[in-house]
């Protein structure tokens, strides 16, 4: 005779009264979801961070399910149930509690990787932190239902006692390694570049904000990299003597492909020794424009290897340090306007220079062009006599990487006031003198 048979109308009460207490469970437990988020949503709007806004997003769906969790045991407590079915209840709701217990834990990790992917990472140079934090954000699922599944393996009286002696001898060291190992790399990419920009700003006496933001990308983008991989190469070597690994043949092999590296790739040493003094001695720095290595162009990236230029044609170079002998920075502390402009031999040369002053006086004083510039452009000699003109050499300091702009501006201006002046500016043009006896001579044979 089967359970149902068995009911009788009292006993089908007992079942329906505990349903409905579950029922009643789940919509005042939803009711209250609905209004904590409603809150949480004005609270949202208010503030700047998106912190509240990733924690919301994420933990909807988690809220919902211990809605209808807490509902389900509330029914199930004030349920009476067939003896037989008791012992198997008593099993199986402890392990529901842990698998929503492991369940929540995740997504309040998630919910803090998010946040550290969006608030910090996108705002650090350094690309591990990315790497690391999106490698978390599928390791800590997969680790927490590989753990949760022994846990709930052991509750359910199937036992695993290498796993827990294993776990029970090195999870608490392994776990605190990687946990110190996270902590220093990704305290470093987010705290390291402040630490930089605070002493560099005190050593950094009479620069102006860009050089030391320059100074400050580049020794970033150095010493981040340089601590990131001595912790991670550090953990590691730990990591590995933990799980009884011995790293004395390790350590051995490394320094013997050291010392083999070194005599094979002697100009790789060069490079990174280039690099270094470079960076140390403040030679140039990313957002500088340089020639090295007949090479010219915008700094976009330095480390202790190469160095990558960007051309005005788009084109990226990538220059070895070590190839790096002479190196001339054009935009360090200030720039500078030196050009020469034309005029016939004809010309006024008191006029022309007052016009070229007065222009040089006017674009400096232009609300759009007068932030870039250090000192007035001026005339500051007649530079040369030339085949076909007079050469007149202006002068004027700039802020960093402004003087290209500044100069095609005031050659612009020049042109239309040396228009309406009236001051030719010269081209290449030759006189051709025909002598009176070859005018003679033509004559006569003329005749």
């Amino acid at each position: 005779m089967g359970f149902m048979e068995e009911l009788s109308d009292n006993e089908v009460l007992r079942w329906l009264v505990p349903i409905g207490i579950g029922i009643a469970v789940i919509v005042i437990a939803v009711l209250l979801r609905n209004f904590v988020y409603w809150r949480l949503h004005k609270w949202s709007a208010k503030t700047e961070t998106q912190w509240d806004d990733i924690l919301i997003h994420s933990t909807r769906f988690a809220s919902l399910l211990w809605c209808f969790w807490v509902g389900l045991y509330a029914g199930i407590e004030f349920a009476v149930v067939p003896e037989s079915w008791e012992g198997s209840i008593d099993n199986v709701v402890p392990i529901l509690f842990v698998a929503m217990g492991i369940y929540t834990g995740v997504i309040i990790v998630r919910v803090f990787l998010d946040w550290y992917m969006v608030a910090v990472a996108e705002k650090t140079a350094s690309p591990l932190d990315d790497l690391i934090i999106g490698a978390l954000r599928r390791l800590v699922p997969l680790i927490a239902a590989v753990l949760g599944l022994f846990v709930i393996l052991d509750m359910a009286g199937i036992k695993v006692p290498a796993v827990w002696k294993w776990l029970g001898l090195h999870g608490p060291k392994l776990a605190l390694l990687t946990i110190i190992g996270l902590v220093l790399v990704l305290a470093a990419t987010a705290a390291l570049p402040k630490i930089i920009r605070k002493s560099t700003t005190r050593s950094a006496e009479g620069q102006t904000e860009e050089e030391v933001n320059k100074r400050v990308d580049t020794l970033s983008g150095v010493l981040v990299a340089a601590f990131q991989a001595v912790v991670v190469a550090v953990i590691t070597f730990m990591m590995l003597s933990e799980i009884g690994l011995n790293i004395s043949p390790i350590l051995a092999g490394v320094g013997v492909v050291g010392i083999a590296i070194g005599f094979g790739a002697q100009s790789l040493v060069k490079d990174i020794l280039a690099g270094l003094f470079i960076i140390m001695e403040n030679q140039y720095r990313k957002g500088d424009v340089v020639r090295i290595a007949d090479t010219s162009g915008l700094v976009e990236d330095i480390n202790m290897r190469r160095t990558l230029l960007r051309d005005l044609d788009g084109i990226v170079h990538s220059v070895p340090n070590g190839e790096i002998r002479v190196a001339s920075n054009l935009t360090k502390g200030y720039s500078r306007v030196n050009m020469n402009i034309g005029v016939g031999y004809g010309t006024d040369l008191n006029h022309a220079i007052a016009v070229i002053n007065r222009v040089g006086k006017e674009l400096a004083q232009d609300p759009a062009w007068a932030a870039d510039f250090l000192t007035t452009p001026q005339v500051l000699r007649v530079d040369n006599l030339g085949d076909s003109g007079i050469d007149i050499k202006i002068m004027a300091d700039t802020k960093p990487t402004k003087q290209w702009a500044i100069m095609g501006e005031l050659r612009l201006r020049l042109k239309k006031v040396f228009d309406e002046e009236g001051i030719e500016i010269p081209w290449p043009h030759t006189k051709v003198y025909f002598g009176n006896a070859l005018v003679a001579s033509t004559s006569k044979e003329s005749q």
